[in-house]
C-alpha cells in the first residue's frame, strides 16, 4: 500500500449556477466563478491569465485551447477531455480531475498543490519543470508522461501505469511507486535514491546495476 496523506479537496458551494464559458469574455478580466459548465465544447480558445474559482466542468470537451498562466482554485473537471490543451505556467490549487482524458496536456512550469488525478488517461502529459505538492495520481494511465526536472513533495502514484515515464533530473526520494506497473522508466540511479518500490521492481532495478538476484 502506497503511503497515504490528506489533500485539501475543492471547496465548492452547493448552489452553483449553470453558466456558459463565453461569459468569461463579459468580464473586464478573464474571470469565472461560482458556476457549473456542462455538456459543451470549448473550441480553439487562447486566453492568458484566465482565473477560474469554484467551478465545475462536467462532460466538457476542450479542443485546441491554450490557457497559459491559468489560475485554478477549487475546480473540478469530471468526465472532461483536455487532450493537447495547455495550462503551462499555471497555478493549480485544490483541483480534481476525475475520469478525464488528458492526453498530452501541457502542465509544464506549473505549480500544483492539493490536486488529484483519479481514473484519468494522462499519457504523454507534460509536467516538466513543475512543482507538485500534495498531489495524487490514482488508478490512472501516465504512459510516456514527462516529469523532467520536477520538484515532488508528498506525491502519490497509486495503482497507475507509469510505463516509459521520464523522471530525469527529478528526485524520487520518499515517493512510493510500489503499486504501479511499468516495464521501463527513464530515470537515473541517483534519482532513485530513497524511492519506495516493490520487491519485484527492485529486481528489475538491480539488473540495471548488472546484479543477479538469487531467489
Amino acid at each position: 500500500m502506497a503511503k497515504s496523506f490528506k489533500i485539501e479537496v475543492p471547496k465548492l458551494p452547493l448552489d452553483l449556477e449553470k453558466a456558459n464559458f463565453q461569459d468569461v469574455f463579459y468580464e473586464e478580466e478573464p474571470y469565472l466563478s461560482n458556476c457549473i459548465i456542462a455538456n459543451t465544447v470549448i473550441d480553439k480558445e487562447v486566453i492568458e491569465r484566465l482565473v477560474l474559482s469554484k467551478v465545475i466542468f462536467k462532460n466538457v470537451r476542450f479542443i485546441d485551447i491554450s490557457f497559459r498562466k491559468i489560475d485554478l482554485t477549487d475546480v473540478i473537471f469530471e468526465n472532461c477531455d483536455l487532450s493537447n490543451s495547455s495550462f503551462s505556467e499555471g497555478i493549480i490549487h485544490r483541483v480534481k480531475f476525475e475520469n478525464c482524458k488528458l492526453l498530452g496536456l501541457n502542465l509544464s512550469e506549473a505549480n500544483l498543490g492539493n490536486v488529484s488525478f483519479e481514473n484519468c488517461i494522462a499519457n504523454l502529459c507534460d509536467f516538466s519543470e513543475t512543482r507538485l505538492k500534495q498531489v495524487k495520481f490514482v488508478n490512472s494511465s501516465l504512459q510516456g508522461a514527462n516529469y523532467y526536472e520536477c520538484l515532488l513533495n508528498k506525491v502519490m502514484f497509486y495503482q497507475s501505469d507509469i510505463n516509459n515515464v521520464n523522471f530525469s533530473q527529478t528526485s524520487l526520494k520518499g515517493i512510493d511507486i510500489s503499486t504501479c506497473k511499468f516495464e521501463k522508466l527513464d530515470v537515473t540511479l541517483e534519482s532513485l535514491k530513497g524511492c519506495e518500490v516493490s520487491s519485484e521492481q527492485a529486481v528489475g532495478f538491480a539488473s540495471l546495476l548488472g546484479l543477479k538476484v538469487k531467489s
